[in-house]
């Protein structure tokens, strides 16, 4: 494959909605019914045109004793206190104080508020008879530059919180990167130095020995992927770059940070369960000729097997390195001993499933079904099962955790104060009974969490997005649960659909 078809598909691999207005003017070349279908979107989030009956009956569906449903968010979408109780500076705190970065100029500095109203939140989430709760850990919260000692404060916040998860029969999953840099390292070359995986494992350890007695499951790294993708290759997330060189030795940098905090994990003595956070998006050829075919396998590589390759199988694919070639920072940084690290075992993995790829000949992509208000999301829940039943068959019977799905609505509430996101619930719907089905076929999955709890900060898009069960007036921080809430509580009263 040609040095223009591979910029091409990784320039494809790395759509944003941010970039969604680029990819419009990429479109060209698709096939008019890929065209056709990349301008049907869930406008107010309604029920997609093919659904006509009511969203919300009993289908009999159930899933497995002791199956957890839960929620999550991200430490910088919902917390806000930027600068209380020794919280340093992340590279998300300024690249959102970037002007022209993110949407009018949105910031995460209140976001939700959740630091100062974790209590209401977490009573929020025991009357939805939540089981789970994945949520991240702030790192410059805990080290204001990213190295020294850790900031009590902010472990102190954590620990509360995890006390409040625990007296309320919630138990907690912590994700410990998700995206949120402390400043102080970016500035000594972020994830391109390879002193940055060490920083992260020193910081790993010192939260796995604070609170690890409280945490069953850790999450190591959340979606390297897009960290490479957006913050290294389209430059539409923090730190903001655009260097397709830079960005896979920074994916090698971020593996190697997930494998030295295994380490960390076994080296501490915690007993709790560890595994990476990894968002897979199931990749197909756009029509039948042999030339997509081949192209699809190439993209694949860099958008699943790069990461899922590596920490299951101890190596990274030969075709991506050979795309990558012998000179890249990537291949010229990958040292003896690095792949026995990234593969360290792992009890569990988390897939975030969010939308499909539709690959042609050239290595672009088409859309093929309706998009959400989020124009990179495809609605295609049977990517759901061909995702997870991929990932069994290709890697094992690792236990599975689903911790993110879901799509944004333009929620506002009504006359009477509710808010009926009616798209959501038929959303939900369709990929729990896709997960259904892939448990029948033998998938070991054993959680799902819905993206989000809450409305957030949604990274470049500012506040324009809403994905969460729970609408957050963002003027007052009310909070007031969705239809889908309601919805999903009875999903999980029942344990099934």
């Amino acid at each position: 494959m040609s040095l223009l078809t591979r910029r091409r598909l990784l320039r494809r691999a790395a759509l944003s909605a941010t970039a969604a207005g680029a990819a419009r003017t990429g479109l060209a070349g698709a096939t008019a019914a890929g065209i056709a279908a990349s301008t049907v979107a869930l406008g107010g989030c309604d029920s997609p045109p093919e659904r006509t009956t009511d969203p919300e009956p009993d289908s009999g569906l159930r899933f497995p004793d002791g199956f957890a449903w839960g929620a999550a968010t991200s430490a910088y979408q919902i917390e806000g206190a930027a600068k209380e109780d020794g919280r340093g500076e992340s590279v998300w705190d300024t690249f959102s104080h970037t002007p022209g970065r993110t949407r009018n100029g949105d910031t995460g500095d209140v976001a939700a508020d959740h630091y100062h109203r974790y209590a209401q939140d977490l009573d929020l989430m025991r009357d939805l008879g939540l089981r789970s709760y994945r949520f991240s850990i702030s790192w410059p919260r805990i080290q204001a530059d990213g190295s020294g000692r850790p900031n009590q404060r902010g472990l102190d916040f954590y620990r509360r919180l995890m006390d409040g998860l625990h007296e309320r029969g919630i138990a907690p999953m912590a994700t410990l990167f998700h995206w949120d840099l402390p400043q102080a390292l970016q500035d000594a070359g972020g994830w391109e130095n390879r002193d940055t995986a060490e920083r992260f494992a020193e910081y790993a350890d010192m939260v796995f020995r604070a609170l690890g007695d409280q945490v069953p499951v850790w999450l190591t790294i959340n979606e390297p992927k897009t960290v490479v993708q957006n913050g290294y290759i389209w430059g539409h997330h923090a730190p903001g770059i655009r260097d397709e060189d830079a960005a896979y030795l920074v994916a090698h940098h971020l593996q190697l940070g997930h494998g030295l905090a295994v380490q960390a994990l076994r080296a501490s003595g915690g007993t709790g369960r560890i595994g990476p956070a990894l968002n897979l998006h199931p990749c197909y050829p756009a029509d039948d000729s042999a030339e997509s075919a081949a192209a699809t396998r190439l993209y694949d590589g860099y958008e699943n097997r790069l990461y899922l390759d590596s920490i299951f199988k101890g190596a990274y694919p030969q075709d991506v390195l050979d795309d990558l070639g012998p000179a890249s920072r990537m291949a010229r940084g990958v040292r003896d001993g690095d792949l026995k690290i990234i593969s360290s075992p792992v009890d569990l993995l988390a897939v975030q499933y969010y939308t499909p790829i539709y690959v042609t000949a050239d290595g672009g992509t088409v859309r093929k079904w309706p998009t959400s208000e989020a124009e990179w999301q495809q609605i295609y829940p049977e990517g759901m099962y061909d995702i997870l039943t991929r990932v069994t068959r290709d890697y094992g019977r690792v236990p599975i955790t689903i911790t993110e799905n879901g799509l944004p609505c333009p929620d506002v509430p009504g006359a009477d104060g509710n808010v009926d996101d009616t798209g959501r619930v038929t959303f939900l719907r369709d990929h729990f009974a896709a997960a259904h089905r892939a448990i029948g076929d033998g998938v070991p999955l054993e959680s799902y969490h819905v993206w989000s709890l809450l409305d957030n900060f949604e990274w470049a898009e500012g506040y324009e997005q809403r994905w969460g069960l729970v609408y957050v007036d963002y003027a007052s921080q009310r909070r007031v649960l969705k239809r889908s809430a309601h919805w999903y509580r009875d999903v999980i009263r029942r344990n099934g659909l």
